[in-house]
């Protein structure tokens, strides 16, 4: 006499043990939950970003007063802010890119976990075009870039 197969769901063990081989299917689900939510925490722990930016003609309070996207050439300066979230104890450059070159570059200290920073340029009217600034991490990782036109 044959027997009819029974059939189960299929079970995904996302992490097993060896030493501990007298693990139940409930205790491998409690702990894969565990390493899952661990894993997720670490990564939202570890979401280092700038949260804005802008070019501003000026920084007051450590706030820009207006957002700048096109600037004329009879204005001779221009400000670029960012607010860094939870980069403390990196250092975070601004570099300032015209013509696919870098002319000036600025770094900061970041000592809090939300930390405002700016730098500043001074143009030339002869330096009409394109323009950018990256936001850069320690390592050179780019956490932004963002552009403006002078003209």
């Amino acid at each position: 006499m044959k027997k009819a197969l029974q059939q189960t769901a299929p079970v995904v063990i996302l992490a097993s043990s060896p030493h501990y081989p007298q693990d139940t299917h409930m205790q491998n689900i409690y702990r894969n939950i565990f390493l899952l939510f661990t894993l997720l925490l670490s990564a939202v722990a570890n979401a280092a970003e700038v949260g804005r930016s802008q070019f501003s003609s000026a920084i007051v309070d450590r706030e820009p007063v207006d957002e700048i996207i096109t600037l004329s050439t009879d204005q001779t300066q221009i400000n670029y802010f960012t607010e860094l979230l939870d980069l403390q104890g990196h250092t975070v450059t601004h570099q300032w890119v015209y013509n696919y070159k870098v002319l000036f570059e600025k770094s900061f200290d970041v000592g809090g976990p939300r930390w405002r920073v700016w730098s500043n340029k001074a143009l030339s009217p002869g330096w009409s075009g394109g323009w950018s600034v990256n936001t850069l991490d320690q390592d050179g990782t780019m956490l932004r870039t963002q552009s403006f036109e002078y003209q």
